[in-house]
């Protein structure tokens, strides 16, 4: 066996000093629905409803509180946060609504850009001309 090498100058680590509560900056992040609404196969309230009643904070539903803030402009829904919160989780929590509604298969969630979504129709016709 060999004996362990230690340097001549080694010191041990300095621990380093622990740092405050991080903070979150407030993120505003929107759900377009105009398209579905306007025909009238989507209803915007119950998905209202449905963001309120699944989103987890802590690990918990029904936990939102101050930290997160769900209200309705038009046929947009807009969530603002005060904690971690990922623009992923919205669109995990729109396609599963959808599925319940049943209307998966026939509207998909875009990004329109960093901090916003959109529904759309699936674009059947180009598939039926190929």
């Amino acid at each position: 066996e060999k004996p362990k090498v230690v340097a001549k100058d080694a010191k041990p680590k300095a621990k380093t000093a622990k740092k405050g509560p991080k903070t979150v900056k407030t993120n505003k992040f929107t759900i377009d629905c105009t398209e579905p609404v306007d025909d009238d196969i989507f209803d915007i309230a119950s998905f209202e409803k449905f963001l309120h009643d699944r989103i987890k904070v802590n690990g918990r539903t029904g936990n939102i509180g101050e930290a997160v803030s769900i209200t309705r402009e038009g046929n947009s829904i807009i969530v603002t946060n005060k904690i971690a919160f990922s623009k992923r989780y919205l669109k995990y929590l729109t396609k599963k609504f959808l599925k319940k509604q049943s209307l998966r298969d026939y509207i998909r969630v875009i990004a329109r850009n960093p901090k916003s979504y959109y529904l759309r129709y699936f674009n059947f016709h180009e598939q039926e001309a190929d």
